[in-house]
């Protein structure tokens, strides 16, 4: 076939691919509208139900549903005991809300270096980095791929440390046949409007400890007993006590109201995520100049991103204008993420610098997040495949 030259300028996409859209289906709407309806918009049955079928479906005595992840990881600190004079060791490849909660409780963030492969905590940095002062770890399932959590869990349990799993991108992924959520004390998920189950914004605490447990309940809602919702119905009572000065951490059953269904439907998505990765895997593995995400055997991906990393000795343009020459093709985009080390307060209060975290450093300048959500087509994954491999064939070096 012929081309002329005005088509070959032509951008691959008259409109324009988002990075992320929510999928949002008539059951949630219909649920949300329900509970406007039944007068009951706060943290109430729908939350408690909410709760209930996630500790079901992760597979855990015990869920909490809050308005974060990070309200979570601020939650399960604190029950923890975590303060002023404690260290917590976190890795520098992940949101910055990972190693700020541990600064509000007024203890240390222990930042160090991710493993080449996946991006993840490195093991071996984590035990060089432990000292008498070290009280926990939070591992981050980066991108959806569960951290090496056997290696982890030896080296805690040998120094006495509690793991906290930041689990913002992992939820139904799975390490070695176990599900993310049952392999330590606390392991907190996100529900953010581009997560793979959203409740717009919100989170969950899952835990088989039952006094932790409870602890992180009564640390959720201005630290007052563990059935506070119920103090406007006729089983609750005005009476009150505070035990801790809690947080305002809940999750309302208007967000509930659609957790419930996107949980019903999460393993079809995550299925459908699955799909659109090997779509990505099989429409990219030509190209030199690109490195796709590496799978570790005996892993469950959750694939909540698909991040490639450019080979830049091999292409003439850096990350940034590789990132503007897809949007001029029509293709939205972004980068997960900044490391800590980067940033100007981290920087500058702790005295990091890029030399300390090279394989982290290295590897941010290389990224870029492919879109990927369950409502993309066939059609957007190829379009996207696309317009990669015409940036590429136009900058190679």
């Amino acid at each position: 076939m012929q081309t002329t030259a005005n088509s070959i300028d032509a951008p691959v996409r008259r409109t324009f691919l988002p990075f992320n859209q929510p999928d949002i289906g008539q059951a949630e709407i219909d649920e949300v509208v329900d509970t406007l309806r039944s007068g009951w918009i706060t943290t109430g049955p729908k939350t408690k139900e909410f709760e209930r079928r996630f500790a079901e479906y992760i597979g855990v005595r015990h869920a909490i549903a809050v308005n974060s992840c990070t309200g979570g990881l601020h939650i399960a600190l604190a029950a923890a005991g975590v303060g002023p004079g404690d260290e917590v060791i976190v890795p520098t490849m992940t949101f910055c809300a990972t190693a700020n909660v541990v600064v509000h409780l007024g203890a240390t963030p222990i930042v160090v270096d991710v493993e080449p492969d996946t991006l993840n905590i490195d093991p071996q940095c984590l035990e060089a980095a432990i000292t008498p002062r070290t009280k926990a770890v939070i591992p981050v399932h980066l991108y959806g791929h569960p951290c090496d959590m056997d290696r982890i869990s030896e080296i805690a349990k040998v120094h006495r440390l509690l793991i906290i799993e930041d689990a913002a991108h992992a939820v139904a992924a799975e390490w070695r046949g176990r599900r993310v959520g049952t392999l330590s004390p606390a392991t907190v998920f996100s529900f953010y409007a581009t997560k793979n189950l959203t409740t717009a914004e919100g989170g969950m605490i899952t835990t088989d400890d039952d006094e932790y447990g409870e602890r992180m309940r009564v640390w959720s809602l201005h630290g007052i007993s563990r059935d506070a919702w119920k103090r406007y119905s006729a089983e609750g009572s005005w009476y009150y006590e505070v035990s801790v000065p809690g947080f305002k951490y809940n999750l309302a059953d208007l967000q509930s109201a659609l957790g419930l269904h996107q949980l019903a439907r999460l393993e079809v998505m995550v299925q459908r995520r699955t799909e659109l990765a090997a779509r990505y895997h099989a429409g990219l593995c030509d190209l030199p100049e690109i490195e796709l995400p590496n799978v570790r055997s005996g892993i469950r991906h959750a694939w909540h991103l698909y991040v490639i990393r450019l080979r830049l000795e091999r292409l003439e343009i850096n990350r940034a204008e590789f990132i503007e020459r897809l949007k001029s093709e029509g293709i939205g985009t972004s980068v997960h993420f900044i490391p800590l080390h980067r940033h100007p307060y981290y920087r500058n209060r702790f005295g990091f610098q890029p030399a300390d975290f090279p394989v982290a450093d290295a590897a941010y300048e290389r990224l870029i997040s492919l879109p990927l959500y369950t409502r993309m087509t066939e059609r957007d994954v190829d379009d996207v495949v696309k317009a990669v491999h015409r940036v590429v064939q136009r900058n190679r070096r």
